[in-house]
């Protein structure tokens, strides 16, 4: 007996959206906005929140290469495991380290799970004016260190799916952006 076709519509096409930048880029704020209008239009959603998903999953881990990696191996495989379950996982997480997001897309691949990439490609002088928690402020001050942008690095994607550029948009033009690429793969 062979399997059914897999006629699932496109509203439960499970896929991961992974929207990565600096600190205060505006991650968090689209996929939240973005969250609304998928949930909107009838798809199930969930946003893991990269400091929402290390406070959870990886208390533990400090902010060294290989702890900021292991912590986003982890969130990619949740991210997959939803995703692979028919959830549109939107995922904002900072992943500075090229190596750790290719690891994220291979999981996604093996599993043959969708997944795409977002640059959300903020200048970090606009991420410091932003500045939505004080991590710029603090470590200007000398109170924080390893902020990625700042004084740690972060590895900017070479070719990601859509580069997303807030300092030049609004927030609903930057959620229409990425939705349109969910529409244009067949996730939306």
């Amino acid at each position: 007996m062979s399997a059914p076709p897999n006629d699932t519509p496109a509203e439960w096409q499970g896929g991961t959206v992974w929207l990565t930048g600096l600190p205060s880029a505006g991650k968090t704020t689209i996929a939240v906005g973005l969250a609304e209008h998928l949930r909107s239009g009838g798809h199930r959603v969930q946003v893991l929140d990269g400091d929402e998903v290390r406070a959870a999953l990886s208390a533990e881990l400090g902010f060294s290469k290989e702890d900021r990696d292991t912590n986003v191996r982890r969130i990619g495989y949740v991210a997959g495991l939803l995703a692979g379950h028919g959830v549109t996982v939107l995922v904002p997480v900072i992943a500075p380290y090229a190596l750790s997001r290719a690891a994220v897309r291979d999981l996604h691949a093996d599993r043959r799970v969708p997944y795409v990439e977002v640059h959300v490609a903020t200048p970090v002088e606009i991420c410091a004016d932003r500045d939505v928690k004080s991590l710029y402020a603090r470590q200007a001050a000398g109170e924080l260190s390893g902020l990625t942008g700042a004084d740690d690095p972060y590895e900017i994607p070479v070719d990601p799916d859509l580069r997303v550029h807030t300092q030049h948009q609004s927030v609903d033009e930057s959620v229409r952006q990425v939705r349109a690429l969910l529409t244009a793969r067949g996730l939306s």
